[in-house]
């Protein structure tokens, strides 16, 4: 961090400045006396004190500002959780969440592939259901094929597979879940954290040849699709009946699924359990294995998919938003997981 010019009548003042500023005691900060100032005579020419501050950072500090500035440049919403080993002295456990790095890592491939001419409508990329609807927008600008799975990351490797039955395994451009799993080759049919780095690494280097940073690449993206804000909520139920309140609740939603949610329109519903998807009365296959999942289709592209767990009694809830504007986009989510929630009561 830089160092901040304060001044006060005195040297104290300045630095209690800089605490308030900061927001820290004093032995959490650096400074330096640039004058000490002066009272002068009886108020004439005097002169305030000048100091230069900056708060001293931790280990964890230093950590969480790197990571911060690093997904902030990719667009991420990401909760950076760091916790001291207790076992080993400066040695930290960072947890990094988000779920927007699977639509930054397409969208590159997209544009790399198209510059060198790549004809997109032929390709097919793979998501789950509970997976970014940004992803969709992609899929409508450049024209390749969308296929959503459920979550699991077999069920990518399934489809990879039938492309190469098919003798289509070229097809394939990219694949990812919302639990961090990403893939755009075809020899591991499985979540690839070294491919995924890479990629990362070659979208940075990328951006620099070009004079742009991350922070641009993705504020693109953003104007060019608005934001989508994706939030998953868990209740547990708990007690020894747990279990039969968690397949009351879905029997319910199955037998009487709402038809608005937040002022919004449940414009279809899919019961992943049935394999069936309605819209306006019309009932048409899901084309996906049986799963215990019921999915609501609103208005303008949002939606709640509800998922229990299937060895716990915890249902899951995924609420997913957009907007053109990314705190109307936050905002209808909050409304939404409200909303949404009190269907589990």
């Amino acid at each position: 961090m830089d160092f901040i010019e304060f001044t006060g009548k005195t040297v104290d003042d300045a630095l209690t400045n800089a605490l308030v500023e900061f927001g820290v005691t004093s032995d959490q900060i650096d400074y330096d006396v640039l004058e000490k100032g002066s009272s002068g005579f009886l108020g004439f020419n005097s002169k305030p004190a000048k100091i230069k501050a900056r708060k001293k950072y931790t280990v964890a500090d230093h950590i969480k500002n790197f990571l911060s500035q690093v997904f902030a440049a990719m667009g991420l919403e990401v909760e950076i959780l760091i916790n001291a080993s207790t076992e080993e002295e400066n040695v930290y456990d960072v947890e990094l969440k988000g779920n927007e790095m699977g639509v930054l890592l397409l969208d590159y491939i997209c544009k790399t592939r198209a510059a060198r001419g790549e004809d997109l409508t032929k390709k097919v990329a793979v998501t789950t259901i509970v997976s970014s609807a940004m992803v969709d927008a992609l899929a409508e600008e450049y024209g390749f094929e969308l296929r959503r799975c459920l979550t699991g990351f077999k069920y990518i490797g399934d489809i990879i597979t039938s492309l190469s039955d098919a003798g289509e395994v070229d097809r394939f451009i990219f694949g990812f879940e919302e639990s961090y799993g990403f893939l755009s080759s075809t020899f591991v049919r499985d979540k690839d954290g070294v491919n995924a780095s890479l990629l990362i690494a070659e979208v940075a280097c990328a951006c620099a040849a070009q004079g742009i940073t991350l922070y641009d690449y993705v504020q693109s993206i953003f104007r060019e699709y608005g934001y989508f804000v994706e939030k998953v909520v868990s209740k547990t139920l708990p007690g020894k009946d747990g279990l039969t309140r968690m397949k009351e609740i879905m029997k319910d939603l199955r037998e009487n699924p709402p038809k608005e949610l937040c002022g919004m329109r449940v414009t279809a519903v899919r019961d992943y359990l049935k394999g069936t998807r309605t819209a306006d009365g019309k009932v048409e296959p899901t084309g996906l294995p049986k799963s215990d999942v019921l999915y609501f289709e609103l208005e303008k592209g949002n939606w709640v998919c509800v998922r229990p767990s299937g060895t716990e009694p915890k249902i899951k809830l995924y609420v997913n938003t957009n907007a053109s504007d990314k705190a109307d986009a936050e905002k209808l989510n909050a409304d939404l997981r409200v909303a949404s929630e009190a269907l589990l009561d």
